[in-house]
């Protein structure tokens, strides 16, 4: 196989055709994120502190992220053009936006950040729902009982595990993920992307999702609260962020998706 062969099987063709993730763009884009965290998090630790508050002012920018997705997969936009709201494109456009977004509201008021964010998303919801029909309403208030079932319950060993409200949020986020997946696949005929949970759901069905999510947060989630120091709290802040990240985005597009059929 040469070298054009190779790209095109493992990474054009995947988004073109959208065949989903493999093994071998999972890695290269693993090692991508990797890389951008480490990069992003040498450049903004002087600058920003990384806590509840900063995820919440970031929140907004992953609802436009994930809206932003489903416009692609309800088929607004075409080809060529459509592949700029794919993976690992879109994540570069968003990025963008909030990076540049972070910086003008440092050099004004902070507490503007959020505001491009928000209005931008809740623009991309306000033209999913003006033109598509919602299908499944169901979704998220499902995804969010099971998401906050689980919560409530970690709430309740929060003291034990050491966990503050950040932790709780971040929680949330990657249970809202796994819920969603759990009930688009088992409910809806939707299939994974990712190559991991992937073969976890194709072992033990999609309800794995859930214990899945508990037993690498959880665990995560107690080490970094339980060594935290005043040294290291921004670093610790940052890991969480990313995870909190990591957690909404795929989540909230998941249930978007699926809410409105697409």
């Amino acid at each position: 196989m040469g070298l054009y062969e190779f790209i095109k099987k493992y990474y054009i063709d995947s988004i073109v055709y959208k065949q989903g993730y493999n093994p071998v763009n999972t890695l290269t884009f693993a090692i991508l994120l990797i890389v951008s965290v480490y990069l992003i998090y040498r450049y903004l630790s002087p600058r920003v502190r990384f806590d509840v508050r900063f995820a919440l002012y970031t929140f907004p920018y992953i609802l436009l992220g994930s809206s932003t997705r489903v416009v692609e997969d309800a088929g607004f936009v075409k080809p060529p053009f459509s592949y700029i709201l794919m993976t690992p494109f879109i994540y570069i456009l968003i990025f963008l936006i909030t990076f540049s977004s972070l910086m003008i509201a440092l050099r004004t008021k902070y507490r503007y950040y959020p505001l491009p964010g928000a209005v931008l998303s809740l623009s991309v919801l306000a033209f999913l729902l003006l033109n598509l029909r919602v299908e499944n309403w169901w979704i998220f208030p499902a995804a969010i009982t099971i998401a906050g079932t689980a919560v409530l319950i970690y709430h309740m060993f929060s003291d034990r595990l050491h966990a503050d409200t950040f932790s709780k949020f971040v929680l949330f986020g990657q249970l809202l993920d796994g819920a969603s997946s759990f009930l688009g696949i088992q409910y809806l005929g939707y299939w994974e992307l990712h190559v991991l949970p992937r073969f976890f759901i194709d072992l033990a069905g999609p309800w794995v999702m859930i214990p899945l999510k508990l037993a690498v947060i959880v665990p995560l989630l107690y080490l970094i609260d339980s060594e935290r120091t005043k040294e290291d709290e921004n670093l610790l802040g940052f890991i969480k962020f990313v995870v909190f990240t990591l957690g909404f985005a795929p989540g909230i597009r998941n249930g978007l998706r699926m809410m409105f059929g697409v």
